[in-house]
């Protein structure tokens, strides 16, 4: 006869529950758009921070020789520009070019003048992007004739140079840095003030609630850029400047949207069971109120990203953001719009990094929403 044995049935056979973050975690992963926008996000803040080390020219160089060079996958200087440029720094050292040849990257000139030739005429080429190493060698007996050798500077711009022979890659990397940095930390500062202020309104409610609520209402009526222009004026253009005037600002529609979310949740019976308890006010807001606001906040943060990109390349494009030579999307795009004619790359590529890093923060937003949504639950 059979029987059954009654041993405790182990830990892994039991089924094991799933959190609500988890569910919206896998719903976050199986939405394409959002995930898609998130690699492109991470790509673009990669090339950001890393562009510019890896960038064989400085931000902030200037090529005299290749001002609104048109963005090219071959090296400077074409074939055909390197005999006139090199005869074009030889005119201003007032000698006489007998024979010139070209062995790979190296140019060789036999020269000559009716006095002795001064050494120092291999100082013309650190005025030139063209050449480096200039020599002189096999001088003639009477000092009139010598061999001039120096290297040629092929260089890559690839995507092009701006009004001043600044490379527009490694501007365009440095301007992400910028936009991006600016966008998360006036964020974060809005995201702070926001749910701090939101939530201890909403939860104290009465007539501090009130009064909380009507100077929010008085500083929505200020002008953003009336308000912008005051702290230039006193504190001048400077880049912490630039996220503090935004973040101060845009905190808010954050207060609004905490304190709604605190109304509902102080009704709730874990937080009157805390009241009971004798938890303080600042323990229920840290633990209860603040905690169960994040889904909000976090899809609120992910469009507010964007909103302060495009707040700052506004403010940019007015001449009140960033200061030369430091440059961001905005200042980029700025100027591109004043040389599209004639220097159409100058706009392209940093509007296309402003666009794509706009597109993926909104698709990540709306995936965080439907994520983080309990009716979809």
């Amino acid at each position: 006869m059979t029987t059954l044995s009654s041993a405790p049935v182990p830990d892994k056979a039991l089924a094991r529950g799933r959190s609500l973050w988890d569910d919206a975690r896998d719903r976050l992963l199986a939405n394409r758009a959002a995930m898609a926008s998130l690699f492109v996000l991470v790509a673009i803040t990669l090339v950001s921070i890393i562009g510019p080390m890896l960038s064989p020219h400085p931000f902030d160089k200037v090529y005299r020789d290749y001002v609104k060079v048109p963005a090219s996958l071959s090296a400077y200087p074409a074939e055909d520009q390197i005999q006139p440029g090199f005869e074009a720094v030889l005119k201003r050292a007032r000698v006489t070019i007998e024979s010139f040849e070209r062995v790979g990257d190296e140019v060789r000139a036999r020269v000559s003048s009716r006095r002795e030739i001064d050494p120092r005429i291999t100082r013309y080429f650190e005025r030139s992007d063209l050449f480096v190493d200039p020599q002189l060698v096999d001088w003639s007996a009477d000092k009139t004739a010598a061999t001039l050798t120096a290297n040629v500077n092929f260089v890559h711009f690839y995507f092009g140079t701006d009004s001043n022979g600044r490379d527009m890659m490694t501007r365009t990397f440095i301007a992400g840095r910028v936009s991006l940095t600016i966008g998360l930390l006036a964020t974060v500062v809005a995201i702070t003030i926001g749910v701090i202020y939101g939530a201890t309104s909403g939860y104290l409610g009465g007539r501090v609630d009130q009064v909380m609520m009507r100077v929010v209402d008085i500083l929505y009526s200020l002008p953003f850029i009336f308000f912008v222009i005051m702290l230039v004026v006193f504190f001048g253009r400077n880049f912490v400047l630039m996220f503090i005037a935004v973040g101060a600002v845009e905190w808010l529609d954050m207060a609004r949207i905490v304190r709604g979310q605190t109304l509902t949740i102080k009704r709730q019976e874990y937080v009157q069971a805390a009241e009971a308890m004798g938890v303080s006010d600042g323990g229920i807001l840290r633990r209860h109120i603040i905690p169960n606001t994040l889904g909000p906040v976090v899809v609120y943060m992910t469009l507010l990203v964007p909103k302060v990109i495009l707040l700052e390349s506004f403010l940019s494009f007015l001449g009140l953001g960033v200061q030369e030579p430091m440059t961001s999307w905005g200042v980029l795009i700025s100027e591109g719009a004043r040389n599209m004619q004639g220097a159409f790359w100058m706009l392209i590529f940093p509007a296309i990094f402003l666009t794509s890093t706009l597109f993926a923060l909104n698709f990540i937003g709306d995936g965080l929403r439907d994520a983080l949504d309990p009716k979809d639950r």
